[in-house]
């Protein structure tokens, strides 16, 4: 139903945006260093499922309206595009903003949370990632064939790339903080780093999305 050249495509895609550090990412390593690896991988799962949250709502109602629209789907791509660049902007602009304490440091008095309170917290912060509904609603959409007919079949099925892309690397990211927790506490400097890379890729990914696409 999908073709292995736009799966491919969209896991290209999909890997240039989930490696950028977001709102998720920064949850995940705070979690890993307040609590640890079990608490990590906890939260990365919930991360993931509620981004795949995002990607249902997509293919059972906005998924819907743009595959009938060319307007509706020019003015999603557009103000998608917009606030990916707007994103980019904001992180390159405020890297060295970006502390060691703001992802999250805890007192060793806070109790440790359940797994599923821990999963449920992930969830929350992944179904309302601003990345990933300006990803899902103005990107996923561009890698469905319309042709082949069955589009929100098509997007469900898309959306597990970047869901599975995401459970590995939010995984990782989790493992490498909760092992190297000093590490990460003491460096401003390497979050204001990858903050800034960060951006500037956002930036090229926003100008991608604005010039590529479907055209009819």
């Amino acid at each position: 139903m999908v073709s292995t050249d736009r799966v491919l495509a969209f896991a290209a895609m999909s890997l240039l945006v989930i490696v950028i550090p977001g709102p998720s990412v920064l949850f995940v390593i705070g979690r890993a260093l307040a609590h640890g690896r079990r608490t990590a991988v906890a939260t990365a799962l919930g991360n993931v499922f509620g981004s795949y949250l995002l990607v249902v709502a997509v293919a059972v109602g906005i998924g819907s309206l743009v595959e009938r629209s060319v307007t509706v789907y020019l003015t999603v791509k557009l103000l998608g595009a917009a606030y990916l660049v707007h994103l980019g902007v904001q992180a390159f602009r405020h890297r060295k903003e970006l502390k060691a304490s703001s992802i999250g440091t805890q007192a060793p008095t806070e109790p440790t949370r359940g797994d599923l309170r821990t999963v449920l917290d992930g969830a929350l912060v992944g179904v309302t990632n601003p990345k990933g509904v300006v990803f899902f609603a103005a990107v996923l959409p561009q890698f469905v064939d319309h042709s082949a007919g069955h589009v929100p079949l098509q997007m469900l099925l898309l959306g597990l790339v970047p869901i599975t892309i995401g459970l590995i690397t939010d995984t990782l990211w989790g493992l490498t903080a909760s092992a190297a927790r000093s590490w990460f506490a003491r460096s401003d400097r390497r979050l204001s780093l990858i903050g800034g890379a960060g951006g500037c890729t956002m930036i090229g990914l926003g100008v991608t999305v604005a010039v590529t696409g479907r055209a009819e």
